[in-house]
């Protein structure tokens, strides 16, 4: 389960005091994380109108296609992570950062580094298309696992955040606060699950096939197009659960610690796997965790999906 916190030991005073402060050290780097992704999401709100005009048109170079044609980049992806680097330059200058769109390493997973970890806009085709299903996602992590995070579902304005053993919040425009809690969901025959497909052809053709036989076993799937707000539905109730092979650790990293605060049990692969590994990331609600992972160990899901 790296990367979600795990049940701690009895403490000495010592041990408490360096727990506490740890704790303020998180509750910083949360507050970091929420205006680095708020100050982003605003960016890419404002630009979205500015670079796709009416029926769809967009301004020459504004699209990208990376390794499949099916995977596009924006202009305002990238203009997004170099925002937020900047940022991070002028706050957190000797932090090294990880983003989607400029690169960067977590292979050095000591205790004392922390890292960022940045996914400027996640559900691109989404924002291309005008869905409203697309999120900046900032995560810190530390040892290889995310000590804090945010993300801001950009259209509808609504900010999650989640601080290490400091509980999970969503946030809306007017002020609203919601301490999440994942659903109290008890048998995967009723659970509504949640899960996303590659751009590559071979790992979606095997997903769609897992899904066929995963679909006659639950009460229904989702398939929203943003794996850091699916993430966050997990942690918020509106679905028990989501599965999805091949994410990097951008996808991930403050989606899963959200999700994990939120009381969600998680299985994530190393923060240092790529996603063309096609390792499994798992999160569901606890009362169905044991069963879910059965079903899919029984058809054949927990193996990885390796990119071609």
């Amino acid at each position: 389960m790296g990367g979600v916190p795990e049940t701690s030991s009895p403490v000495s005073d010592s041990d408490s005091s360096a727990s506490l402060a740890a704790r303020g050290d998180e509750a910083e780097l949360r507050r970091i994380a929420v205006d680095l992704a708020e100050t982003a999401a605003a960016h890419v709100r404002a630009r979205r109108p500015e670079v796709f005009g009416p029926a769809g048109a967009h301004d020459e170079g504004a699209v990208q296609v990376k390794q499949h044609p099916t995977d596009p980049v924006t202009i305002v992806d990238t203009e997004t992570e170099d925002l937020i680097r900047g940022l991070l330059a002028e706050q957190r200058p000797q932090d090294p950062i990880l983003g989607e769109e400029g690169g960067g390493s977590i292979d050095d997973t000591s205790a004392d580094v922390v890292h960022w970890v940045l996914d400027p806009i996640d559900g691109t085709v989404n924002f291309l298309y005008g869905i409203p299903g697309y999120a900046v996602s900032v995560a810190a992590m530390r040892g290889g696992r995310p000590v804090a995070g945010a993300v801001v579902d950009v259209a509808r304005t609504a900010t999650y955040s989640a601080g290490l053993g400091l509980g999970a919040l969503r946030v809306d425009a007017d002020g609203a606060v919601e301490h999440l809690r994942c659903s109290a969901a008890k048998t995967v025959e009723l659970a509504l699950v949640a899960t996303g497909f590659a751009y590559g052809k071979h790992r979606r053709v095997r997903q769609a096939e897992l899904i066929a036989q995963v679909l006659g076993q639950v009460r229904d799937i989702r398939r929203f197009g943003s794996a850091a707000l699916d993430l966050c539905n997990v942690a918020a109730g509106r679905v028990d659960a989501y599965f999805e092979h091949g994410l990097n650790a951008w996808d991930w990293g403050a989606g899963a610690l959200i999700a994990a605060e939120a009381g969600a049990r998680l299985t994530l692969p190393p923060a240092t796997a790529p996603g063309s590994a096609g390792d499994l990331v798992i999160a569901s609600a606890p009362g169905i965790a044991d069963e879910l992972a059965a079903l899919l160990a029984a058809v054949g899901a927990t193996e990885p999906i390796p990119d071609r």
